[in-house]
């Protein structure tokens, strides 16, 4: 999917969409909730007056319902009937609050839920590439810190801008009704606060960009150092890992209490300022009530209406303090969104099926600056074992990453065919499915052995066994206490590297592929292992295209054709005698490989 957003609103509109039948509920009950709550001190002023018999200046709707209630006399003798009124608001109250909490919960589960599904399924279809420059750790906290951050300003921020506003314009339309002057005296605050929260909101959000970085760089050292764990207790490291974290998580700390002071300064100020607004409120109002500019009944329900607005102008500026923050976060998430997933082509085309593989003056590199292959060109012919040998960093690797379409390969770069079809042309989950890549590097999930050897297929136990028999396996796991159900520990870390290395071969045989990538994955068998599975290999795989990428020569000399690598270019090819004869570099690698066993 290659959705692009070219704003913010567009993206978090895009991940709301499916909740709008829960959204639109809470928008509607918070509006009545709010209503609700500004009736109270309305009628509270009201019945102060009552009481006291000042009701010439009551609106005509409420002395119609004292006049239907037998007037002011019968109400005086049961006042349990305004005592139930306003119990009765509060209860429907109540009501559109609970509604409100309830429809506000399920827009926020839900929408996480699409943004989390939607978030993984970009992670898992963005190029090799794309993860090489970014930090397993820092995706992760994106995947989980930043999503909960826009979900918490969704549920909690969003809703309560909706309600603050509708508080003050409302409050603000009780007051004026009640006495202008006061209102305007009350409502001149407002800009100053709404100004200030402005300035800090520009000022803020810079700093929690920063500390939302540094998040990612500590999750990052956390993460490597749990799953490196063995290699950090091998070299003896711990104390420098403990000191490289403590630095990180020192610095990290000290972000957040730069920041936390930023907010603490917000909060004083915002505070005085409202503090300030109701010490003239209540003593501007105190005269105005002794001078009969105003009743008793609607000072009392002013000073409610004014201190009714402190909370939502405080939360005013905590809700722009956490659209900064929410801000950062749907930054963060956007980037993972534009980023270019991998997709096909609309006339993407299915695998050719069996064919030569033909490399044509193919060049590439993992960056703009270097060149791991250089005009590199080969022929793999279709059910023939192929070698290919070479020094560390000679460009094996790359080939075969090319080959399965984990990188890019552009037009000016040259062009890889399979059967004659240009392999940038055919679906890549179905080229994919037809070659069976086995890594150095195994990757085991935390599982059973029975469900990592069947994770690539769904074929039967007797394929199983067959794939097992193979990779000469079988007798390892008849020594497991479990069999097959032997618990494998999260990477395969109960299992040697030779034993992984196995089990990966197993997995790739049981996909029967018609082309075979062996990369370097026998390095971690001794060389009796290494025999006993290349002669099995020979007769389960003899009608598929085998591709044998090794350091060592005893994995490649049975081979139909072996090429010779180094430093990007072919410098070599052809049979084990051939090259032998040639007396290059091959002839060179063998004979100090042979005397290595010799000796």
């Amino acid at each position: 999917m290659n959705k692009r957003f070219d704003s913010k609103r567009k993206m978090l509109a895009f991940f709301v969409d499916g909740s709008k039948r829960y959204f639109i509920p809470s928008i509607i009950f918070v509006c009545f909730l709010v209503c609700f709550d500004l009736l109270n001190p309305r009628i509270i002023g009201y019945v102060v007056d009552f009481l006291k018999g000042d009701t010439d200046g009551f609106p005509g709707f409420v002395t119609a319902i004292i006049d239907s209630l037998g007037g002011r006399d019968c109400i005086l003798s049961a006042m349990w009937i305004i005592a139930l009124i306003i119990i009765g608001i509060n209860l429907v109250g109540a009501v559109c609050r609970y509604a409100f909490k309830m429809f506000n919960a399920l827009t926020a589960e839900h929408m996480v839920k699409h943004m989390r599904d939607t978030l993984f399924e970009k992670v898992m279809h963005l190029p090799f590439k794309w993860h090489d420059e970014n930090k397993t750790g820092d995706i992760i906290q994106r995947l989980t810190s930043d999503i909960d951050m826009i979900k918490n300003f969704m549920s909690e921020q969003l809703t309560s801008l909706i309600r603050v506003t509708l508080l003050i314009i409302i409050s603000i339309a009780f007051m004026v009704s009640i006495n202008p002057l006061l209102a305007l005296a009350s409502s001149a605050f407002i800009p100053v606060i709404l100004l200030y929260s402005l300035k800090f909101h520009k000022g803020i959000g810079s700093a929690f960009e920063k500390v939302d970085v540094e998040e990612g760089v500590l999750s990052s050292i956390a993460q490597e150092n749990i799953s490196g764990l063995r290699v950090v207790r091998a070299f003896g490291r711990e104390k420098y890992e403990r000191e490289r974290f403590e630095s990180r998580n020192e610095n990290y700390t000290g972000m957040w209490i730069h920041v936390m002071k930023l907010l603490s300064h917000f909060w004083f100020v915002t505070n005085l300022i409202c503090g300030a607004k109701d010490v003239l409120v209540i003593s501007l109002g105190a005269y105005m009530t002794v001078d009969g500019q105003m009743t008793a009944g609607e000072y009392v329900s002013f000073i409610a209406y004014s201190g009714m607005m402190n909370w939502p102008l405080r939360q005013l500026g905590r809700t722009i303090s956490e659209l900064s923050k929410a801000g950062v976060s749907l930054d963060r998430l956007m980037y993972i969104m534009n980023s270019e997933s991998e997709e096909d082509d609309a006339a993407a085309l299915d695998y050719p099926g069996a064919g030569d593989i033909e490399f044509k003056n193919v060049t590439f590199g993992y960056t703009d600056d270097g060149k791991v292959l250089d005009n590199v060109s080969l022929v793999i012919p279709a059910g023939k074992t192929v070698g290919i040998i070479g020094a560390t960093g000679s460009g094996k690797s790359s080939l075969v990453a090319l080959l399965d379409d984990l990188y890019e390969l552009k037009k000016d770069q040259g062009s890889i065919h399979i059967a004659g079809v240009d392999i940038r042309s055919i679906k890549k989950s179905e080229l994919r499915k037809n070659i069976a890549l086995i890594l150095q590097e195994t990757f085991l999930f935390s599982g059973s052995l029975s469900e990592n050897l069947k994770i690539a297929s769904s074929l039967s136990d007797e394929d199983m066994k067959a794939a097992v028999d193979t990779a000469d396996l079988t007798s390892t796991i008849e020594r497991f206490e479990k069999h097959y159900d032997t618990f494998v520990g999260e990477k395969g870390v109960t299992l040697s590297g030779g034993q992984k290395q196995r089990v990966a071969i197993a997995r790739a045989l049981l996909r029967k592929s018609p082309v075979i990538i062996f990369d370097d994955s026998l390095s971690a068998v001794d060389a009796e292992t290494d025999s006993r599975i290349r002669k099995a290999l020979k007769e389960s795989c003899k009608d598929s295209t085998v591709i044998l990428i090794s350091h060592r020569i005893s994995s490649v000399m049975k081979a139909d054709k072996i090429f010779v690598m180094d430093a990007g270019h072919i410098i070599e090819s052809g049979t084990h005698e051939e090259l032998l004869a040639a007396g290059g570099r091959y002839a060179y690698i063998y004979g100090l490989q042979s005397a290595g066993m010799e000796v």
